[in-house]
């Protein structure tokens, strides 16, 4: 996802305003107060903070002259092995400008690296300790190779508390002067799903629809269909009446124009607050993974997703 104006404009630049993460925070903390690090691996799920903890190490390890010292580079752009043998090893090569004894160099989605740049890179790392400290971030810790994770000192990122969330919302209406009803905040927690940036985007999109920023709004711009009306749809398809929850479906995904995989995600989490037994609820999320394999592998949307509700009525 691409970064919003917001998302620049209310990155943290020290580690009290990073939200969330609190254990992360204070062992990262810590080896910066003793102007020491090891190499580093965030691992984690999209938007909770790893390249934003990165940049507020660099900031406060060498201040002013951070951009000198600081090399960011995003493997998914650059992924092959020339990138880690002349950018990184350039860079690598040289000392740090002021009093800190090491550059920095962070690899930001370093799991989408081709396992010969990353074999490259295992020998970057050790023979350029004394003079660079590599921060690498990546969603799936499982694709780098385990002479690289060894290497590092690593740190598991998990999504934001819904506490670290509404904080956030009531900081960025604040200082953009819209309101968020509690309603609201509900929805944008639920829509984003503890993802920080995608937060600050959709709040980017509601406030310049409406300086009032309510549930519809939210479910509108997100284009999320709003779970009471998912409920009210699987629940008619449990009664029995396949034909009134089939134009319930087709109503839902065109008024959102949602796709197949949206709204199997949506039943999904639906399924839980059903009034069915616990048996019946495990045979539903398995058939839900079912469907959402063959959609996956190319299968007919409305098809697949009548098939679901099909066993909904059949149950």
């Amino acid at each position: 996802m691409v970064d919003s104006i917001w998302t620049e404009k209310y990155r943290p630049q020290t580690f009290d305003d990073v939200k969330g993460q609190k254990d992360i925070i204070e062992k990262v903390d810590a080896f910066v107060k003793q102007n020491n690090l090891p190499h580093l691996m965030f691992a984690g799920p999209a938007g909770v903070g790893k390249s934003t903890l990165a940049l507020v190490v660099a900031k406060t390890l060498f201040g002013d002259s951070w951009h000198q010292n600081f090399l960011e580079l995003n493997a998914s752009d650059e992924r092959g092995i020339d990138v880690v043998r002349v950018k990184v090893k350039d860079f690598a090569r040289t000392r740090a400008i002021g009093d800190v004894p090491f550059k920095i160099i962070f690899l930001d989605e370093c799991d989408a690296l081709t396992k010969d740049a990353q074999q490259a890179l295992r020998r970057t790392m050790e023979n350029f300790t004394k003079t660079t400290r590599f921060i690498l971030s990546c969603n799936f810790s499982s694709k780098i190779i385990d002479p690289i994770q060894s290497r590092c000192a690593v740190f598991r990122f998990k999504n934001l508390e819904k506490e670290d969330m509404i904080s956030l919302i009531d900081h960025v209406a604040k200082e953009e002067g819209i309101k968020v009803d509690d309603k609201a905040k509900d929805a944008l927690f639920e829509v984003s799903g503890g993802d920080c940036r995608r937060l600050e985007n959709i709040m980017q999109s509601c406030a310049a629809v409406s300086k009032n920023i309510d549930e519809s709004l939210i479910f509108s711009v997100a284009s999320v269909a709003k779970p009471a009306e998912i409920k009210t749809m699987l629940e008619v398809a449990i009664k029995g009446d396949f034909i009134k929850a089939r134009s319930l479906l087709l109503d839902v995904m065109l008024k959102y124009g949602l796709s197949g995989l949206d709204v199997i995600k949506q039943i999904q989490a639906q399924i839980w607050d059903l009034d069915l037994d616990g048996r019946q609820k495990v045979a539903l999320v398995d058939k839900c993974g079912e469907i959402e394999f063959r959609l996956v592998e190319g299968s007919d949307e409305f098809i697949q997703l009548e098939a679901l509700l099909a066993n909904f009525v059949l149950k």
